[in-house]
């Protein structure tokens, strides 16, 4: 069998980007089926297979999104006297 040249995608079987994610092999053929992660039936019977550069996109996509969800709370709590100036005093 011929090696993988650089620009050829290899794939991994469900179970293996279950380990690497720790998760269920269900919710790796689910993320497939939602179209987060690239996958496709190969061989003959036809087992799923998922792209090893999808799973990267897909970590990366996490981290993102985690980054922004930190930060989103951070400034929910943030005071920024500093942009708007002092809070106005209400006269009576």
């Amino acid at each position: 069998m011929p090696e993988p040249t650089p620009s050829a995608p290899r794939y991994l079987a469900p179970g293996q980007v279950a380990e690497l994610r720790a998760v269920s092999v269900d919710e790796v053929i689910a993320l497939v089926h939602e179209g987060r992660l690239r996958g496709a039936q190969l061989g003959s019977p036809p087992r799923w297979r998922v792209e090893e550069t999808s799973v990267d996109d897909y970590l990366e996509d996490q981290t993102e999104v985690a980054r922004r969800t930190a930060l989103w709370r951070q400034s929910e709590n943030a005071s920024f006297p500093e942009v708007w100036g002092p809070a106005p005093r209400i006269q009576r």
